[in-house]
């Protein structure tokens, strides 16, 4: 026999931020217990999740980042949704060993696709061979992205990432989520509720906005707790990461290219795209945390001086490096560069504007060769966006092709960021939280590879 559990997943979530504006969370923290979490490097949201359903680190389950150089495709790949591309034995499936009754429902987490659960939803759009977007989801089993959009209407995409991203597409999956618990009673709940990531990026974690936000997720948070209450289950909330203040974009990859070591392709309508395969070295920049593949080993020491002499650097791990870090994997790069506090990567590669390619001034989290946050801003030199975004819009309606090109290329708008590990001292605003609704699993420290354990524990072996 086992215990029902929920998993919520508040990202940028900081136990600083349990209080007034958090009366549901803060509730939940009061009957139970709530800690700061240890994270992993780097600190952001594909790696995270997976060492929190495995309890294993990136060097052992693979993930690395959001995503990595695929060497034998010569390619970059972001937000892949494979969840075969995880090693290791999850939470889910260590329950399922223990008791065969062991259900799971899987809502919005990473890695969706394929896992081996029983309920599971992610955004997953549909792309006709006339290259329009259309928004959609993928489920398992396929009913029920019909039946959860039939009744909350079809997954709010623009709403979930992008300018217009905002609690929408939060509310929409904690409503999605109280669904699946009231009807099909989990075992094992697990909700993503991103609405915190939009404006701690766009207007640092300082900015006197923010409190309105974590109001407006903690209401989410709420539904979600009330509902696994009412099927009897424990609850436990995680956030994957703090998000701190940042004032400093690194161009990483020019600098890479103007010592010689990148190498861009120019297309025939004019713009650049990066050439990976024909690069002796570029970055994969996410965040504050960028994998740098050297193709020749005897450029790694001048490279390594290279950006550890660049402004806005903090540290350059070689492999060796890399192993007391838990992030020596074969997708890692030959170095993983880690920006300093005030700082992030941009995966910017070209030195002219004119010639930025195409996806640039669009979303386009897959086409990109690294994560690119200045997508949650309307370029800010339009000057009439909405008559702009109207004029496109009004071309996809009428079937022709489109270009939704608003999203600017100035960096510096970009005001919090993340993937660093917390500065010691401050991890009550720098680590995220951990939150049980049950004393019997505390501890004064919870490292994150240690949430599957403590969680099995809830499940399976606490009192009544």
């Amino acid at each position: 026999m086992h215990r029902r559990l929920l998993i919520l997943n508040v990202v940028g979530l900081t136990h600083e931020m349990l209080g007034a504006n958090t009366p549901h969370l803060k509730r939940l923290a009061d009957d139970g217990f709530a800690r700061p979490l240890g994270t992993v490097l780097p600190a952001v949201t594909c790696s995270a999740q997976s060492t929190i359903l495995t309890g294993m680190l990136p060097s052992e389950h693979g993930i690395v980042g959001n995503g990595w150089y695929f060497r034998d495709l010569a390619e970059v790949m972001f937000w892949r949704q494979s969840n075969r591309l995880v090693r290791g034995d999850r939470i889910y499936d260590e329950g399922l060993w223990r008791d065969a009754s062991y259900t799971t429902a899987k809502m919005f987490w990473w890695y969706n696709m394929y896992a081996k659960v029983d309920w599971s939803m992610t955004p997953r759009p549909s792309y006709p061979a006339d290259g329009r977007k259309i928004f959609d989801s993928y489920s398992q089993p396929a009913g029920l992205r019909d039946e959860l959009q039939a009744k909350l209407g079809v997954f709010p995409l623009t709403r979930f990432w992008g300018p217009g991203a905002n609690i929408t597409s939060s509310r929409w999956i904690a409503e999605a989520s109280v669904e699946v618990m009231k009807q099909h009673k989990p075992s094992l709940t697990l909700v993503y509720l991103p609405h915190l990531d939009y404006g701690l990026q766009r207007l640092g974690p300082n900015d006197p906005q923010i409190a309105n936000d974590i109001r407006l997720v903690d209401a989410e948070a709420g539904k979600c707790i009330e509902a696994a209450r009412e099927i009897g289950a424990e609850i436990i909330v995680v956030s994957e990461y703090a998000i701190t203040p940042v004032s400093r974009p690194v161009h990483i990859n020019r600098v890479l290219r103007r010592h010689g070591y990148l190498t861009t392709r120019r297309e025939p309508l004019g713009w650049e795209t990066l050439d990976c395969g024909a690069s002796r070295a570029f970055a994969v920049a996410d965040h504050q945390v960028a994998h740098v593949y050297v193709q020749r080993s005897e450029d790694i020491k001048a490279i390594t001086l290279l950006l550890n002499t660049t402004d806005g650097v903090d540290m350059v791990l070689n492999r060796s490096e890399q192993r007391q870090f838990g992030i020596d994997h074969e997708r890692a790069g030959e170095l993983v560069v880690i920006s300093a506090a005030d700082s992030w990567f941009t995966y910017y590669f070209w030195d002219d504007d004119r010639l930025a390619p195409d996806y640039a001034r669009t979303i386009d989290i897959h086409r990109k060769p690294g994560y690119d946050p200045v997508e949650l801003f309307i370029d800010p030199q339009l000057s009439f966006p909405k008559l702009h975004i109207a004029r496109r819009l009004a071309q996809k309606f009428l079937g022709f092709r489109y270009y939704m090109d608003v999203i600017g290329l100035d960096a510096r708008l970009v005001k919090g960021s993340h993937g660093r590990l917390p500065t010691p001292g401050q991890e009550l605003r720098e680590a995220p939280v951990f939150i049980s609704s049950r004393r019997d699993i505390e501890a004064d420290e919870i490292p994150l590879t240690s949430v599957k354990e403590l969680a099995l524990r809830l499940q399976f072996e606490t009192g009544g």
